[in-house]
């Protein structure tokens, strides 16, 4: 085989697509045969090797992109850096392609392997596949990095006079060549008890299914967005998260199919708060490519000092959904059983945990990781550190989210609360979000025993802040 026909790897990481794929476009434009290559490396993530929830949804994803690449997918399991060299050497092949990814880890890992391909003179071609706008390219002007998201979004993206990069089209006539491997299930993704089963019934993985997502909330949950996505209850998210994180769908697909929408049809506001919350996750993004610590260490410095509580007693009440206040009780239990939280309920569990609880915001990190399908190290971190308060652009410390407050505002008919919460079917509304001060006449008619039926709170709200914010004041005079 000469080296003009040789065949060239395609490593998928992040970018489990055909469409708007970068990598492959330029692969496919060499003319010479493709071999797709998937490496599941748990041995360079450490820590952050992917959770239980997220290695179900990439193993079906991973069935789904083999079955558009014709079954020549070659799947390994290994430290990236060893297998990669392996198959370059088994096939003969002369480059490798890929989209570049913003871990840390990842990112020391990749340019150990570009840098040792070189040397054996491998071509290594890398692209932008997974962001609107890279890390580098949103500095500020004196070149530092931005810690407050409004000028980020409006300077370091927008102000740039730049739009994110346009699609690309999926190639036509790819031509794909198989190479030996482990099978899908050799991977050993999925649980050896079948919990996820009850995942399948709430999810798609794949770029089918991204493709539909996208489309059913371009037509149902754009309208009223703005306002809309506060309320759990209602069908105004786009629930388009994992797919992102997995790559099934690029972010500038998804913009610039908001922007087509939103001009259409006059649904500006709506159309420009969404795109502020794909914003969001490039400033994840940022923050930990600028600060690579970002998922262990404070930003903000003086929270190093805070005596956060030890009480695994109530982390797993927490956990299990069992705190005794409705509307946290529900997001947890969602969690539980979609792999998939309302971004709103997310601030209010977690608020709950570090503040009231005054929990370490490590312990929700860590429980999110393993139980979200659309774990990400970027978002994870940097919205633990924000509803903690020691993040950048963070939620200031004495802003606490009552969850009665809340329900009441947000779930005002209880119809979120009542699909994740069923004890609490025939409690009025009046004390949905607060059944400990329903008196007892209503309780017994409602079917309630509290401590038995459904738990009593876990901790006082007022006890509580007022522990928390007499805590930071302290800190913040140390």
């Amino acid at each position: 085989m000469t080296r003009e026909n040789a065949p060239i790897l395609l490593w998928f990481r992040q970018d489990l697509r055909l469409k708007d794929n970068p990598a492959l476009l330029a692969a496919h434009q060499t003319g010479c045969p493709i071999v797709p290559v998937f490496i599941l490396d748990d041995e360079n993530s450490k820590e952050w090797k992917m959770g239980a929830a997220s290695r179900w949804w990439l193993h079906e994803s991973l069935k789904a992109l083999s079955k558009t690449v014709q079954n020549t997918l070659c799947l390994r399991k290994g430290p990236a850096q060893k297998v990669i060299n392996e198959i370059i050497h088994e096939l003969g092949a002369t480059a490798l392609y890929w989209n570049r990814c913003y871990e840390p880890w990842r990112i020391k890992r990749d340019q150990d392997i570009q840098e040792t391909l070189s040397h054996q003179g491998i071509e290594v071609h890398t692209f932008n596949g997974s962001l609107l706008f890279e890390p580098h390219t949103t500095r500020k002007e004196n070149g530092t990095p931005y810690r407050v998201f409004t000028p980020f979004y409006k300077n370091g993206c927008l102000g740039q006079g730049d739009e994110p990069r346009r699609l690309e089209k999926a190639p036509n006539n790819l031509f794909f060549v198989s190479h030996k491997g482990v099978t899908l299930e050799g991977l050993e993704l999925l649980p050896t008890i079948p919990w996820h089963k009850k995942l399948e019934e709430y999810w798609e993985p794949g770029e089918a299914g991204a493709q539909a997502r996208l489309k059913e909330f371009l037509k149902k949950g754009l309208k009223d967005y703005q306002e809309g996505r506060n309320h759990p209850a209602r069908n105004n998210v786009s629930r388009l998260s994992p797919h992102l994180h997995f790559g099934e769908i690029s972010p500038n697909e998804v913009w610039y199919a908001a922007k087509t929408k939103m001009t259409a049809t006059g649904w500006r506001k709506d159309g420009e708060t969404f795109l502020s919350e794909l914003g969001w996750r490039e400033f994840s993004n940022n923050l930990l490519f600028h600060f690579p610590d970002l998922p262990r260490n404070n930003l903000q410095q003086k929270f190093t000092a805070f005596p956060w509580r030890t009480s695994p007693k109530d982390l797993t009440s927490w956990q299990q959904g069992q705190t005794g206040y409705p509307i946290v009780d529900a997001g947890m239990r969602e969690l539980w059983e979609t792999g998939y939280m309302h971004n709103r309920v997310r601030m209010i569990v977690g608020s709950f945990l570090v503040k009231n609880l005054m929990l370490h915001w490590h312990h929700g990190e860590d429980w999110f990781w393993d139980t979200l399908v659309d774990a990400d190290l970027a978002n994870n971190s940097a919205s633990w550190q924000w509803v903690a308060g020691c993040g950048a652009d963070a939620a200031p410390y004495f802003r606490i989210f009552n969850p009665v407050t809340q329900g009441q505002k947000f779930d005002e008919e209880g119809k979120y609360v009542l699909r994740f919460v069923p004890e609490l079917a025939h409690m009025p509304l009046k004390y949905l979000h607060r059944p400990w001060e329903a008196p007892e006449k209503v309780l017994k008619e409602a079917g309630v025993e509290l401590g038995v039926d459904y738990p009593l709170p876990i901790v006082d709200l007022k006890n509580s802040r007022t522990r928390a914010l007499s805590t930071f004041s302290r800190l913040t005079k140390g």
